[in-house]
């Protein structure tokens, strides 16, 4: 499991989102001390245009970073919910198709489909917390497959039935196939090296600016250390969609779901 997944899973959201703002202004004030006293006020004077300059160039660079990282990270989330929304709706379709075959095969069909539904949603939501899935789940797909392989149609009607049917079946199993992924992949940690190392290194670079007044350089610091902290926050927030508080409910499913 990630290690962004495991804090997401253990740690809840609001002391987590204290404890990332806390801290990033915490080590931002420090560092401003201390180059403080080991950087002399005139030498900073000196290489403030330098500064200035190599800041606009850095922040420029990692804003940009940090506003396609918050754009990909919402948009894996909301295909996250396309891929639960296309599950429960094919899951509805062959509930409700099944009518159209013998009463025998259907009610097969629609006993195993309520199997299926009643595991997603009370053990496999759980589980893609941690981005596992119901081997349970797994098997009652696989038995509703077995049915329709072992079915005969016997009628003009059933045959058209029967091919939507297995199309639906297969674009189900492609749908819970994606929201499994989607429930472990998250932001390569290469990226999350890149953009902790990028905010640092943002922040650090105020460190170097020669204000004369110490508490408004403070205060400067400060805000700009909250305002990444909440940024990182964010896309971590949206990292894993079925981990955290910030997740994918399991009641969208069970209202698309509703036989």
């Amino acid at each position: 499991m990630p290690l962004a997944q495991k804090i997401l899973l253990n740690v809840p959201t609001i002391p987590l989102g204290i404890i990332v703002i806390v801290l990033s202004v915490l080590l931002s004030m420090l560092g401003l001390v201390f180059v403080r006293r080991v950087v002399p006020h005139k030498m900073l004077c000196q290489h403030t245009d330098l500064t200035a300059s190599i800041f606009e160039a850095v922040g420029m660079a990692y804003t940009v970073i940090l506003a396609f990282m918050v754009v990909v990270s919402w948009q894996n989330f909301d295909r996250t919910s396309t891929h639960v929304e296309t599950e429960a709706n094919e899951v509805v379709d062959l509930y409700r198709d099944s009518a159209a075959f013998s009463i025998d095969f259907g009610e097969k069909v629609r006993v195993v489909l309520r199997e299926y539904y009643d595991l997603v949603v009370n053990e496999e939501w759980l589980l893609l917390a941690k981005g596992e899935e119901s081997m349970k789940a797994q098997e009652a797909l696989r038995k509703v497959w077995a049915l329709y392989v072992s079915y005969e149609p016997r009628s003009e009607k059933e045959k058209i039935f029967f091919a939507e049917s297995v199309a639906n079946l297969n674009d189900l199993r492609e749908a819970r196939r994606l929201r499994i992924m989607d429930s472990r992949t998250g932001i390569n940690s290469v990226l999350w090296f890149i953009l902790v190392f990028g905010g640092i290194t943002t922040i650090c670079f105020t460190f170097f600016f020669a204000a004369d007044n110490f508490a408004y350089n403070l205060l400067l610091v400060s805000i700009l250390a909250v305002i990444i902290a909440l940024v990182l926050f964010t896309i971590l927030l949206f990292d894993f969609p079925f981990t955290g508080d910030v997740k994918i409910p399991v009641e969208m499913y069970k209202e698309i779901v509703n036989f």
